[in-house]
């Protein structure tokens, strides 16, 4: 089936724009018509259905319930890596961790895409908490996309994304795979810090929280000002008192209403 000459209508792209952000929250902003076309072109191959208007259909017909959530895998943007923006993890090392006296520790990685950035939190946990094993951590991490779900479960990482890893971490983290070309997997004492779940931050919460630190960066700037509000007050609701917020440093909250403290660049306290 030849797919090439299939255009996305302004229409279309206004019907899909909704349900996206009614699904998920996301605003698919004028201009990112031709990205969506680009990124449904794969659904619509694999689904093996000649336009647009078919594929809408098919969402919205009982056999295509399922399909939601490939919609929404291949609209989200999963762009992370290790110790990405590593000014917040040194901020976390060199002022949050030791301040925190007591044993139980509860962290919660918002939109955790493939992991990295969640097993980097539980790096530098036992990197800087003396006896780990006597302590009482976990970090939730969380994220909308099954696929990246999958891959943060697997915690199998290739060479690549292992890029900002320092040689010495790689052998005392990671186990080397089989793979070829060379693929690393996150070591079992790590892993075992990490629960990883799926949540929609649009639907209800079951976790009880609260938490002590909460990452939620680069996720917001998808949301309008309105999600962004919500999720916000959300957000201070599942902190402990004295807990921390980061943001992604693209998305300070300054205009947004608000109760948290400002620290420093993207980072926030309650």
């Amino acid at each position: 089936m030849n797919l090439i000459s299939v255009e996305l209508s302004e229409k279309q792209f206004r019907k899909i724009s909704r349900l996206v952000y009614v699904l998920c929250g996301i605003n698919l902003k004028d201009g990112k018509q031709a990205l969506v076309r680009s990124r449904l072109m794969k659904r619509l191959r694999a689904l093996r259905l000649p336009n647009f208007d078919t594929y809408l259909k098919y969402i919205e017909s009982e056999e295509g319930r399922g399909e939601i959530s490939f919609l929404i895998d291949v609209i989200t943007t999963n762009k992370t890596s290790f110790f990405r923006e590593p000014e917040h993890f040194n901020y976390l090392r060199e002022h949050i961790l030791p301040e925190l006296s007591f044993r139980r520790l509860r962290f919660w990685t918002a939109a955790c895409s493939s992991g990295e950035e969640s097993y980097s939190l539980a790096i530098l946990l036992r990197e800087n908490i003396a006896d780990t094993v006597m302590w009482d951590v976990k970090i939730l991490a969380t994220d909308i996309s099954t696929q990246m779900l999958e891959k943060a479960r697997r915690a199998v990482y290739g060479k690549e994304e292992l890029r900002e890893i320092p040689p010495g971490m790689l052998q005392k983290y990671f186990n080397r795979t089989e793979a070829d070309p060379p693929a690393y997997q996150v070591r079992e004492n790590v892993r075992s810090m990490v629960r990883v779940a799926r949540l929609n931050l649009m639907d209800a919460w079951p976790m009880k929280g609260p938490f002590n630190v909460l990452f939620c960066r680069n996720v917001m700037i998808y949301f309008d000002k309105s999600t962004q509000q919500k999720l916000i007050n959300r957000f201070w609701e599942y902190l402990e008192p004295g807990g921390y917020l980061f943001v992604g440093h693209s998305e300070g909250l300054s205009a947004i209403s608000h109760k948290f403290h400002y620290v420093r660049p993207a980072v926030y306290r309650k």
